[in-house]
């Protein structure tokens, strides 16, 4: 699995003229760029500025302004899109084309992220031994042995008229990698704490090397400039703490929550470049030769969107006829859809159980195990699939996002709050349920509005905000608020997104790694059939709580709201005496905007 690059020698032709006394030396960082070569967006087919091809073309206008320029990745590079997914399962005949751009690019390195396993050890093997630049990571070591699983770090030797500058990059990943991904991907790799490696690694490189860089696959969960908390991601308070625990860092590249940082805190230029290439880091460093030694005067970083950029058609070129068998085969069955999985009217998908909502999430319950799930119908464009062949391109439409899995332990009160937050999306006008103005102006929020599998609820959109949720009912039972539940929610909603504040800093039970559109094509590849279904566990409509009068019957109040007394018993399964309901008893009185339709 090991490609050894200790060191390399960077040959940058200049006239040698003098020796210098000041160089400005320049890294370009990219990271989580997950497949992404072509400015495409695989989802929609539309153009887009993402994309290796469009970071080429930055990093040729910076070595064209300065040549002393250093191209570095911190991982998250093979998986992602359909490029690379036709690549690990269809056709690797091929080099692999990832690796091919970085190669052509003239990267020096790039770093192990945890979504190169997500394809198996032999996929990973074969892109290291194609790359010409090293795949760093010094934290992964084998279990056998405890050596050093890949190239822990490179030094590269930048000659600078008659002089040399030595730049060093250690490579760390995020050690909760064993809590994401499939053991048998992983198997006989170990993954030790990335800063006591750090603290290991960096004082030994320090002494070798004039500029140090630590490229870490990894992040944050707290503020760079106050420490405050930010985000609750699994592991991600190591970047924060290397930045403060481990001295003598110039540069501290970092990635995998695909955020938007560039920072000088203390020295040290911490950068982190978005994902799919939307941005590229420029950090640029100004030395100076003092009494013999190299010592950086000047630190810079700006994050470069690329939506300024031309994609270069020469880097284009190299992959065009792969890219060309790639939509070709997107337009290919993959499965067959046994019934309609679609959306005719996305306010009727939201008003009540759909099969499309409800595949989605049988399938996320399927692959963590979590007997609770939900999903959001992202955009009023989404359609689904209708009973026929089911495409790879049909699967990208409607999971249009690069959300991942999580499974958090919950209260029974967390989901109802939860509930409540979704259930706002409704507004009672003029006796009908219409989307609520502010969800949809100034921009929509359809992706904000969840709807579950795996309990049974209704929801009164007639009622006060925050009592709209009349029922809800887990394996037969009234949910208990007290009780602790696992439920699987997009990572994105996990951590607390559109305003479901609830989930925030919930445990983390397990998460997978892989992109939901691509679980849900392994889904539909194993089985080749699905079968459209229907349970009818949720709906939305008007309703509220009536409190059972002295000598009431279910026949009298049945007469008194004009509803019948199968409907009540219906949505008061507990309701066990019909002739003389005690007095004070509650009763859910209700009616579903829509008629439940059997699936076909």
């Amino acid at each position: 699995m090991r490609k050894l690059f200790l060191t390399v020698l960077v040959v940058i032709s200049l006239a040698v003229l003098v020796l210098a006394t000041q160089v400005n030396l320049s890294i370009m960082h990219t990271s989580d760029i997950h497949g992404n070569v072509f400015p495409v967006d695989y989802a929609t087919g539309k153009s887009s500025a993402v994309g290796l091809a469009k970071v080429s073309t930055l990093l040729k206008e910076m070595r064209k302004s300065n040549p002393y320029t250093l191209a570095i990745d911190t991982g998250d590079l093979i998986q992602g899109t359909p490029l690379a997914y036709y690549y690990a399962k269809v056709d690797s005949s091929g080099e692999n084309p990832m690796i091919a751009a970085l190669n052509h690019m003239g990267f020096i390195a790039s770093v192990i992220g945890n979504h190169e396993f997500n394809y198996g050890p032999s996929i990973l093997e074969r892109a290291i031994d194609e790359a010409d630049f090293p795949v760093l990571s010094a934290n992964i070591v084998f279990e056998s042995s405890g050596e050093a699983a890949f190239t822990p770090y490179i030094i590269v030797e930048v000659p600078v008229e008659g002089d040399t500058v030595r730049v060093g990059v250690l490579g760390l990943t995020t050690s909760f990698i064993p809590n994401w991904e499939e053991p048998k991907n992983i198997a006989g790799l170990s993954f030790l704490d990335p800063v006591s490696t750090a603290l290991e690694y960096v004082p030994q490189l320090r002494e070798k090397v004039d500029v140090l860089v630590v490229a870490y696959h990894g992040g944050f969960e707290r503020d760079l400039k106050t420490g405050a908390p930010t985000e609750e991601l699994l592991g991600e308070n190591v970047g924060y703490q290397i930045l403060k625990e481990v001295k003598g860092i110039d540069v501290l590249l970092t990635g995998h929550q695909h955020r938007t940082i560039a920072e000088v805190i203390d020295g040290t230029v911490i950068s982190q470049p978005s994902n799919w290439g939307k941005v590229a880091g420029k950090i640029d460093l100004v030395l100076e030769k003092n009494n013999g030694k190299w010592e950086i005067v000047d630190r810079s970083i700006v994050q470069v969107s690329m939506a300024g950029y031309e994609a270069d058609s020469a880097l284009m070129a190299m992959f065009q006829s792969f890219e060309d068998r790639v939509q070709k085969w997107l337009d290919q069955p993959v499965g067959i859809a046994i019934g309609d999985f679609y959306i005719d009217d996305p306010l009727v998908a939201r008003l009540a159980d759909n099969t499309l909502i409800e595949f989605v999430n049988r399938v996320q319950s399927s692959v963590t195990g979590a007997p609770i799930s939900s999903v959001a119908l992202f955009t009023n464009d989404i359609k689904g699939w209708k009973t026929g062949p089911i495409t790879i391109r049909d699967i990208n439409a409607v999971y249009i996002y690069p959300n991942t899995l999580k499974v958090i332990k919950v209260t029974g009160a967390d989901i109802k709050a939860a509930l409540e937050k979704s259930a706002e999306y409704f507004t009672y006008e003029d006796g009908e349920i219409v989307v609520t103005n502010s969800w949809i102006n100034p921009k929509p929020l359809h992706y904000n509005y969840d709807m579950w599998e795996g309990i049974e609820y209704i929801v009164a959109a007639d009622r006060p905000v925050g009592e709209r949720v009349l029922s809800i009912r887990f394996m037969g039972k009234p949910l208990e608020m007290d009780g602790e539940y696992e439920v699987v929610l997009n990572n994105y909603r996990a951590g607390g997104g559109g305003g479901y504040t609830m989930f925030q800093g919930k445990p983390v039970v397990r998460e997978v790694m892989l992109e939901v559109s691509e679980i849900i094509a392994n889904y539909v590849l194993e089985r080749v059939a699905v079968s459209a279904t229907l349970d009818h566990n949720w709906s939305v409509g008007t309703g509220f709580i009536h409190t059972v009068g002295w000598n009431e019957t279910l026949r009298t109040i049945s007469e008194m709201y004009g509803i019948d007394a199968s409907d009540i018993m219906k949505y008061n399964p507990d309701l066990k005496r019909v002739e003389r309901i005690p007095a004070g008893t509650k009763i859910i009185i209700y009616k579903p905007a829509l008629e439940e339709v059997p699936v076909m």
